[in-house]
């Protein structure tokens, strides 16, 4: 007899967000794993988080070094985030500027703040982008 393994759930990432609800529409597009992006396909999931608010570690956490998004300069505002690993997944967080890149953190502590979107993207739903190191969805961890 095999047992299911219990899914891990990601506990809140964001201040202004203690549901981890999801950015759904607007101006510029849909934040659901694998909505278009033009010629490719969005290979994370958006979880709301307004400008300048507290991100938390959704579980015990490692941070494994900062990660850059874009290449493009007229994006450096938001071209921040971080790489970690935690109840046996890997993931990143885009449009965050970490507080550190390296060493442990407990469910709920500060990792960083939510970059500024709305100075890139104006009038979109400012989110964090969590994107699953093997690029598979990660919806099902919310």
């Amino acid at each position: 007899m095999r047992h299911k393994q219990a899914v891990r759930q990601f506990g809140q990432l964001c201040s202004s967000n203690p549901s981890n609800s999801r950015r759904t529409s607007d101006r510029w597009g849909q934040g659901q794993y694998g909505a278009g992006r033009g010629t490719r396909l969005h290979q994370g999931l958006d979880i709301k988080c307004s400008d300048g608010a507290a991100v938390y570690a959704p579980f015990d956490v490692t941070l494994k070094g900062k990660l850059t998004v874009y290449t493009d300069p007229s994006k450096a505002a938001i071209n921040e985030g971080i790489n970690l690993s935690g109840q046996g997944l890997c993931f990143k967080l885009f449009y965050v500027r970490p507080d550190r890149t390296s060493g442990t953190v407990r469910k709920g502590q500060r990792i960083g703040t939510m970059l500024p979107m709305q100075s890139v993207y104006p009038g979109i739903t400012s989110h964090i982008h969590v994107q699953m190191c093997d690029k598979r969805d990660p919806t099902p961890y919310f």
